[in-house]
């Protein structure tokens, strides 16, 4: 049980039940970011608090920008679920996991206020500062589990972040409006070269050379992130030319492999 705050920011303590010791690593190398789906922040924090609900977090921040902390930073917490990042399938015990509360797209899905952004923002700073982790390695939930989640969402500013200093991030190419893009169920080569460069940034993505279902939700979730002018799963040039520029930024830097 968490017993003092890990960052001078929370303003209390909920303990969860739901943790155990991180495996295979020493610290955490990632950052996860959600949306909490409920309708309230407090049923949110009462939920992830219950040990028959199997699911927690590190950090929990409130549209006003009040932070909860659940979890200790050193402990695994349960916020990924099934998902991959980079050849790694235990995310959970990689990362630290912040649920935003907003509630989601199944209810109307506002905004995320400033005062909300700011919080996320500072928080985040303190915990990539303490924990060493590089900016390409926060990630959103749809992220690193494409083919279950799309949390955040395309609301969530990302751009925001990274002009405080968190995250990866280049502008979009600006998408055209009569360019349809690849559709789903095509093979081609282009296919194939989005899947091979989304696969190197670190996406879990078929490489079938086709815009299957399963690819079609990866695409969906890079847009999400990195492209959320329109957001539909379409190879078009907007989003091939916005993930090579990403690929092109990071330079020398790769996402480290065991």
């Amino acid at each position: 049980m968490i017993e003092r705050p890990d960052s001078p920011l929370v303003a209390r303590l909920h303990a969860s039940p739901n943790i155990e010791p991180r495996r295979g690593v020493a610290k955490p190398d990632m950052l996860v970011l959600h949306y909490t789906g409920m309708k309230s922040c407090r049923r949110a924090v009462d939920w992830l608090s219950r040990p028959e609900s199997r699911v927690s977090c590190h950090y929990v921040i409130d549209t006003d920008g009040e932070i909860t902390q659940m979890v200790a930073e050193a402990d695994r917490a349960w916020h990924a679920g099934v998902s991959a990042w980079a050849g790694h399938t235990d995310i959970n015990s990689r990362s630290i996991g912040f649920e935003i509360h907003n509630p989601g797209h199944d209810d109307g899905y506002p905004d995320f206020p400033e005062c909300q952004m700011a919080a996320v923002a500072s928080l985040a700073r303190d915990v990539i500062g303490r924990q060493s982790i590089p900016p390409e390695r926060v990630l959103a939930h749809s992220d690193v589990a494409p083919q279950r989640k799309i949390d955040p969402g395309e609301k969530f500013d990302w751009a925001r972040l990274a002009a405080a200093g968190v995250g990866h991030w280049v502008s979009p190419v600006r998408h055209d409006p009569g360019d349809a893009g690849i559709r789903p169920g095509t093979s081609s080569r282009v296919v194939a070269a989005a899947q091979s460069l989304l696969a190197s940034y670190g996406y879990d993505v078929p490489r079938s050379a086709e815009l299957d279902p399963a690819t079609v939700k990866v695409v969906a979730a890079f847009q999400r992130h990195f492209r959320p002018e329109r957001v539909d799963g379409h190879i078009d040039t907007s989003t091939l030319a916005t993930l090579e520029a990403l690929i092109a930024s990071l330079g020398s830097r790769s996402c480290p492999v065991d």
